[in-house]
């Protein structure tokens, strides 16, 4: 396979005719140090770009195809990638803070020690989702699927997992505490890895048919006010 060209950018910034004149080049790039902060990408054919230490803060990403698509230490906090195909996608070591991806396609989409904290999922097609090393904290990830998967180091303090598919899933050291768990399910799930603290009455019952700890049952009984003697 032929190597993809590099387009080095050593944290020049670059306008919105720049970056049409490089989005025109259609084969896939590698693009490194580029400061594109605010533009619009468009509905683009950028499957197999290799995106490394960008900042793509506030850019719209709406409908722009990135199936395949590399990125490491990338910054794209309040991004809109709504409706983007991101299959296959990539993402390692960067912050996505509060970016949107509604509506995205999602499909074996991995992010690793990557900042997600805000970011919202709604509508986002997720089947094969993979989150490691996550900081997701007040995510929104409405009937996201995890299942039958292992989430390591993921934390979801605060996230909206309304509908969401946890079966079969495994935590090791993640948190699940104060998050929203409406009609989430977690049959057959291996909670012993995860922070459950704040969970209300209400919430106690998604966990039927998951597995937790004694300890772990012991501060539920505590959270849901008996006493345990």
């Amino acid at each position: 396979m032929a190597e993809i060209p590099t387009i080095e950018l050593a944290g020049a910034t670059v306008d919105q005719a720049g970056l049409d004149r490089l989005l025109a080049a259609g084969a896939p790039r590698r693009l490194v140090g580029a400061e594109l902060g605010g533009l619009t990408f468009g509905e683009v054919d950028l499957g197999g770009w290799r995106f490394e230490n960008c900042n793509l803060g506030h850019c719209r990403l709406v409908r722009t195809r990135l199936a395949d698509s590399r990125w490491s230490a990338c910054k794209a906090a309040f991004a809109d990638f709504g409706r983007a195909d991101l299959v296959d996608a990539e993402i390692v070591a960067s912050d996505f803070n509060n970016a949107l991806f509604r509506q995205a396609i999602l499909t074996s989409t991995t992010f690793r020690r990557s900042k997600l904290t805000g970011a919202d999922f709604t509508d986002a097609r997720t089947v094969d989702l993979g989150l490691e090393e996550v900081l997701a904290v007040d995510a929104r990830l409405p009937k996201v699927s995890f299942r039958d998967r292992t989430l390591t180091r993921v934390d979801l303090s605060g996230a909206l997992l309304e509908g969401a598919d946890f079966r079969g899933v495994v935590f090791e050291d993640c948190s699940l505490r104060d998050a929203q768990l409406m009609r989430a399910r977690f049959e057959g799930a291996d909670l012993r890895g995860a922070d459950l603290g704040g969970i209300r009455l209400g919430d106690a019952a998604h966990f039927r048919g998951a597995v937790i700890s004694r300890a772990q049952a012991t501060s539920l009984l505590k959270e849901l006010g008996l006493r345990v003697l």
